[in-house]
């Protein structure tokens, strides 16, 4: 491995170990000495590859968000060829709810950021809007695809639509951590919002 890799190796060791006491403890027990501890390093090795905490959380972050990303992918693939709008839809805001292990690691460890940004707004403000802003970009472009299909009422805003779908997900995604529904409950009421919003179920479907 040369140099640059294991460089990078060593910040990824780092981030994730982050990244796994968000999950399980939360952020406010993320010391850079107890993230030493998780990556089984030392703490001036933390200190040398991130200077400060506050790198530390921003690069941690920006590998969960490619990390839901990479799950949106897959999902999306899964979805068939061609892809259609509410296809798109569908999946991306599917894998986001917490109905397995790997989405579920996903949304704590998102609501432990959040849960940051709410207690010290300075210190992820300008960072922490970038994934939501994306995917409300990409459900905008869906409904607009859909509509232009005639599949979606003209009337629609795309981009209030887009942000009421993200909203919800994120509502639903809640609601599953703590328990008041299950995943599947949170994915039928996701399906009853894309039912209305794409004027029923998929063809093949429902009769």
């Amino acid at each position: 491995m040369n140099s640059k890799a294991e460089h990078e190796e060593r910040r990824r060791q780092i981030a994730e170990a982050l990244l796994r006491i968000a999950d399980t403890q939360g952020l406010q027990s993320a010391s850079m000495r107890a993230v030493a501890a998780e990556a089984g390093v030392s703490l001036r090795l933390v200190q040398y590859y991130f200077e400060t905490k506050e790198g530390l959380l921003l690069d941690a972050l920006a590998r969960l968000g490619e990390q839901l990303r990479a799950r949106m992918a897959a999902w999306i693939t899964a979805a068939g060829s061609p892809p259609t709008p509410r296809g798109l839809v569908t999946a991306v805001l599917s894998c986001i709810l917490p109905t397995d292990a790997e989405s579920r690691r996903i949304t704590r460890t998102y609501a432990a950021y959040y849960a940051l940004v709410l207690n010290d707004p300075a210190v992820l403000a300008k960072h922490g809007t970038g994934q939501a802003e994306l995917l409300e970009g990409f459900l905008a472009e869906q409904v607009r695809a859909a509509q232009r299909d005639g599949l979606v009422t003209p009337s629609r805003d795309p981009a209030t639509t887009a942000a009421g779908l993200t909203a919800m997900v994120n509502g639903l995604g809640q609601s599953v951590l703590g328990g008041q529904r299950d995943g599947a409950a949170a994915l039928a009421v996701l399906t009853a919002h894309l039912d209305e919003l794409f004027g029923g179920p998929p063809a093949g479907e429902g009769n």
